[in-house]
C-alpha cells in the first residue's frame, strides 16, 4: 500500500500520516484492537485506500491484459470491490479467470467463492444455451440490480435491470422500523419523511424496464404506513381508503427517470 501511495504522493508527511492511520487500530466496546493487515473497518480512509490499492492491483493489470492477451472484445466495469468483466470469446474468459486469481494472490487478495461466476450472457446467450440443452440465460447481481437477458416488444435483445429483492426487503425493514418511532408524530411529518424516502429510492432504481419493482415498493410502503397509523392507539381504525388518499397526496408515483442504455451521455444535472 505504501509503495502504491508513493506513486501518487510526494509529500512524506502525508505518507507518515496515512501509515499512522493504518496502525491506529479499532475501538470496540472500550477495547482497542490492532491488525497488521488491511485497513480499519468503517474508517473514513478505507474506501479511498481500497480503490487506490485495486487501481494498481486490478485496473492497470486488467487493461494491459485486454491489450495484450485478449483475442476478442472485452469490457471491464469496477465499482469499489465489485467487478464485472465481459468477453466476446469464451476462451478469453477462462484464461482471465485463472490469471486473475494468480494476480490477486500475489497481493494477499482473493475472489469471493460464491459471488465469482462464469456465465453466458448477452445477445446470443439464449440461443447458445438452447443449443446445449440448457434453460434460460443466467442472471447476475451488480450494484443493487439483477441483470437479465430480455427481449424488446420487437423481439430484439434487451438488457433488463430489476431491483434486487433482498435489497428491497432490507429497505422496507428499515422503513418499518423507522415508522414505529414516527407513528405518534403528526401525519404531515410522517408523510414528509416517507416522500423523501420514496423519492430517493426512485432516483436510483427508476431505470427502464424496472417500473413493476417501483410499483411494488410503493405499495409495500403504503401498507407499512397503514399498519403504523393503525397502531397509534387501540381505537384507531384508519381505513385503507384514507391511507390511499394520503399516499396519492404525498407519495410520488413511480416513473422512469433514467435514460435507456442505448442513449449515451444523457445525463441530467440540476445545474
Amino acid at each position: 500500500m505504501v509503495r502504491f501511495l508513493n506513486h501518487r504522493i510526494g509529500d512524506q508527511r502525508i505518507i507518515r500520516l496515512i501509515q499512522k492511520w493504518l496502525k491506529a487500530g479499532v475501538l470496540e466496546e472500550g477495547i482497542v484492537t490492532t491488525s497488521e493487515q488491511g485497513t480499519g473497518q468503517g474508517s473514513v480512509a478505507s474506501p479511498l485506500l481500497a480503490n487506490l490499492y485495486l487501481h494498481y492491483v486490478f485496473d492497470l493489470w486488467a487493461n494491459r491484459w485486454r491489450q495484450r492477451s485478449a483475442t476478442g472484445n472485452m469490457i471491464i466495469v469496477r465499482y469499489a470491490d465489485d467487478i464485472v468483466v465481459g468477453f466476446e470469446r469464451e476462451a478469453d474468459a477462462h484464461r482471465f479467470q485463472i490469471e486473475i486469481r494468480e494476480r490477486l494472490e500475489k497481493f494477499s487478495l482473493s475472489l469471493h467463492p460464491e459471488k465469482t461466476r462464469l456465465i453466458t450472457f448477452g445477445r446470443y446467450a439464449a440461443s447458445r444455451r438452447r443449443e446445449r440443452g440448457l434453460g434460460k440465460p443466467e442472471t447476475f447481481d451488480f450494484l443493487g440490480f439483477t441483470h437479465i437477458c430480455g427481449k424488446s416488444l420487437r423481439g430484439d435483445f434487451m438488457l433488463l435491470r430489476k431491483s434486487r429483492r433482498d435489497r428491497m426487503r432490507a429497505k422496507l425493514r428499515e422503513i418499518k422500523d423507522r415508522l414505529r418511532w414516527l407513528r405518534n408524530q403528526p401525519i404531515r411529518e410522517q408523510a414528509k419523511w416517507l416522500r423523501q424516502v420514496v423519492r430517493g429510492y426512485y432516483e436510483y432504481h427508476a431505470v427502464p424496464a424496472n417500473l413493476r419493482s417501483l410499483q411494488a415498493f410503493r405499495e409495500h410502503v403504503i401498507f407499512l404506513w397503514k399498519l403504523a397509523l393503525r397502531h397509534r392507539g387501540q381505537m384507531d381504525t384508519t381505513s385503507t381508503s384514507r391511507v390511499e388518499k394520503l399516499a396519492a397526496q404525498w407519495l410520488p408515483k413511480p416513473r422512469i427517470l433514467h435514460p435507456w442504455p442505448a442513449i449515451r451521455f444523457a445525463v441530467r444535472h440540476p445545474r
